[in-house]
């Protein structure tokens, strides 16, 4: 399972962060899991100020995910599921997301908490997706990491030069 050895993230000071979680709406099932992980996490976390706006699939999250950064969000979170089938669309549709969500990050300053199960079979993204018996919960990780790294961000733009 590819969450052996995950550190126990500590999150800082992270009063009044706003965060935006964009998630995909294929495959409901395993959507909903993290989803509701992220919501979870964002309770936890007593993030007051929360977006929650669904696109189409996982690839339309990279344009959403920029949107949102552009609206003055702190962190953004973004939630899909890409399972492997039996033609190269797999392979382009993971590749353009995880390049697109970096680009994200990188070109606006904004974390981006990468939600995103590229997973060979069903079973293993239900098993990522934080449902009952599930070994993982990605919604709930991918919040946590990016409003850890809002608030160290934020840390870091607070120092002096």
């Amino acid at each position: 399972m590819s969450g052996k050895g995950a550190p126990e993230v500590d999150v800082p000071e992270h009063t009044g962060l706003r965060v935006a979680v964009v998630a995909a709406q294929w495959h409901t099932t395993v959507m909903d899991g993290l989803v509701d992980g992220a919501s979870r996490a964002l309770r936890e976390l007593g993030i007051e100020e929360s977006t929650l706006v669904r696109v189409p699939g996982s690839f339309e999250l990279p344009v959403a995910a920029r949107v949102l950064a552009d609206r003055g969000y702190d962190a953004v979170v973004a939630l899909g599921v890409v399972i492997r089938g039996g033609t190269p669309h797999f392979d382009y549709v993971c590749q353009g997301v995880t390049e697109g969500l970096t680009r994200v990050g990188v070109d606006t300053g904004v974390p981006v908490g990468f939600g995103v199960l590229t997973c060979d079979t069903e079973q293993q993204a239900l098993d990522r997706a934080g449902l009952p018996g599930s070994a993982e919960d990605k919604g709930h990780e991918a919040v946590t990491a990016a409003v850890a790294t809002a608030a160290t961000l934020r840390g870091v733009s607070e120092l002096r030069h």
